[in-house]
């Protein structure tokens, strides 16, 4: 199997099962390979991870940059990307996130950065058509909006701190990062959310 291979299977593997628990022996016969296999193209298991979170998160870019093109609104464009970064990770792979986010957040961090000014570009242009269409508050500053809201989102994925509640991770969206997103908006951006909220949790689905 080609290093290209084992990376995508990997993924699929780190997604089902979690990272933290899964070691290269384990993986490697999940593949049907011999760790001399996995060795020959990765030094350790954090290797391969570093490796796996470039393919994935490459695609996941992609995929958000795609929908932030699309001709919505620029409320909802900016609601739905963060929806979609909750679903994945509270959704059906949430102990691959769970592990990344309180395991393996250096790693994650140092390919987040990466992508980071890929993926703020794009934001920060609909954030600008928002305010130009009337939308969102006038007086906003889009680069400081973008980078309270990644606060809050690690505060709800990287933190124990709103444990306490016992609430349903998109019930504590709805009150945390709902809130925020919704008090950048006008009365006229308020009116084109009316019908959007963060979805139930499907953890368990």
């Amino acid at each position: 199997m080609d290093r290209e291979s084992i990376i995508q299977k990997s993924i699929a593997e780190f997604q089902k099962h979690g990272v933290r628990k899964m070691t290269l022996q384990e993986l490697a016969g999940k593949l049907g390979i011999s760790t001399k296999t996995v060795y020959k193209h990765f030094a350790d298991k954090e290797t391969l991870l570093t490796s796996c979170l470039e393919v994935h998160y490459a695609l996941l870019y992609d995929r958000l940059i795609q929908d932030i093109s699309s001709d919505e609104s620029p409320v909802l464009k900016l609601f739905r990307i963060w929806i979609g970064a909750l679903t994945l990770d509270f959704g059906t792979s949430h102990l691959f996130y769970e592990d990344l986010n309180y395991y393996y957040p250096a790693a994650q961090d140092r390919i987040l950065k990466k992508y980071r000014e890929k993926f703020s570009g794009p934001v920060l242009r609909v954030m600008d058509e928002g305010m130009d269409k009337g939308l969102f508050r006038e007086e906003l500053v889009p680069a400081v909006v973008l980078e309270a809201s990644g606060a809050i989102y690690r505060l709800l994925t990287r933190t124990t701190q709103f444990k306490r509640f016992r609430l349903d991770p998109f019930r504590l969206a709805e009150n945390t990062i709902g809130v925020y997103l919704r008090g950048l908006c006008t009365v006229k951006g308020l009116q084109e959310l009316k019908s959007i909220h963060f979805p139930e949790s499907f953890i368990n689905s």
